[in-house]
């Protein structure tokens, strides 16, 4: 009886049978036969076969074929919307839904290139966490031009077999590297990995973190990152190596720290400490951690061209995103492990239970902090490389 009502729970929200507005539903049968081009990054097969499922689904239940655009890098479809419009393509554009990023995001919304006042008017909007970034990207308004389908957060990695006590603040962190010299580090920025490592230190360290919420400035740059700078120089030479050469990248750490070379690694999936487990690459006493202040976390959205052919389509694709059963599916470890943007308390019981049980088992949670505005990426990047990359 219990699984009959979760079957038939998850037919009523995932397939929007609730009643709903009639415009939604004018909505619905306006993308019945359309076909959805989704740009999105290719780079990961769990990716890959997540999106194959969604593209059966909306065949299925919706009547829209989704075409899914494998991308090396979200920016070459910025690029091609952007020359569309130049070209005057104003309804017939080649993208008609996008897996962006903030940096991009931000490029296409100032270029009045995006459909704004969507996002927050989908069914299943209802149902999404209101305490996580979802209104914002990068610290810019979405104005609900974009539609969250997933969240990420910086987190550390360790074994708890060794026996010793995770950092839980900057001040602790340095001083665990004073104890275990050479036995720390972090992916060499531009990596995005290693970047938002800095940002997350930048956030907890700096005097003035409204400064974060603009860009930066340049009269005000020093003053506002000498503290981060200040840390660094007391951290780097007791990192592996003397912090004169950094891992690549977080899958490298991840070796590393299996090997017992490093104490710890970083990575921005907090499911991806259960991932390593079952791949039998850590031990069952390895776990996820961050500062008890928070750990820089962000949201990951779609949005929709204003240019798209296909906008009635693009739009109940990015509500079936957000469904609990894309949800619950998305969040599975085994599948994908990429942590959902709902609230389990707005679910119904029988699927508010089901959301839970994909929360990583390994996990010690902690707040979010949100990111800084998008151009501190640049900013922060090119005075790490003046400082450190070339030792």
């Amino acid at each position: 009886m219990r699984l009959l009502t979760l079957l038939l729970s998850l037919v009523a929200i995932g397939f929007s049978c609730f009643a709903q507005p009639t415009d939604w539903d004018s909505l619905r049968q306006q993308a019945k036969g359309q076909t959805v081009y989704f740009n999105a990054w290719g780079g990961d097969p769990a990716v890959n076969s997540y999106l194959d499922w969604v593209a059966g689904e909306m065949k299925q239940h919706y009547g829209v074929t989704l075409k899914v655009v494998r991308l090396a890098d979200a920016a070459d479809a910025v690029k091609r919307i952007q020359s569309e419009d130049s070209a005057g393509r104003k309804d017939n554009g080649s993208v008609d839904l996008l897996w962006v990023n903030g940096e991009n995001f931000h490029t296409l919304k100032q270029a009045g290139l995006l459909k704004d006042g969507w996002a927050w008017e989908l069914p299943n909007w209802r149902y999404v966490d209101q305490k996580k970034p979802v209104r914002e990207d990068f610290s810019q308004p979405t104005d609900g031009a974009e539609a969250p389908w997933g969240s990420a957060q910086l987190m550390l990695i360790g074994n708890a077999q060794t026996g010793v006590k995770f950092p839980r603040s900057a001040p602790e962190l340095l001083a665990f590297a004073k104890a275990h010299p050479g036995k720390l580090s972090y992916p060499r920025p531009p990596d995005f990995t290693g970047t938002a490592f800095i940002e997350q230190l930048l956030i907890v360290l700096t005097r003035e973190p409204q400064a974060l919420r603009l860009p930066p400035d340049p009269a005000t740059f020093k003053q506002v990152t000498a503290p981060l700078w200040d840390y660094l120089d007391q951290l780097h030479p007791l990192l592996w190596r003397g912090g004169k050469t950094f891992p690549p990248t977080p899958a490298r750490m991840d070796r590393m720290l299996a090997d017992g070379e490093l104490l710890m690694s970083v990575t921005f999936n907090p499911a991806h400490v259960d991932n390593l487990i079952d791949r039998k690459q850590l031990p069952h006493t390895a776990r996820a951690f961050g500062f008890a202040q928070g750990m820089l976390g962000n949201v990951h959205f779609v949005t929709i061209p204003a240019n798209a052919r296909a906008q009635a389509g693009a739009q109940v694709v990015a509500n079936f995103l957000m469904s609990p059963q894309a949800q619950i599916r998305k969040a599975n470890p085994a599948i994908w492990g990429d942590t959902t943007i709902l609230d389990s308390a707005t679910l119904p019981a029988p699927l508010g239970e089901q959301l839970n049980a994909q929360k990583p088992a390994h996990l010690q949670a902690v707040p979010y902090l949100p990111e800084p505005h998008a151009a501190w990426v640049n900013a922060l990047e090119k005075e790490w490389l003046q400082r450190y990359g070339a030792k």
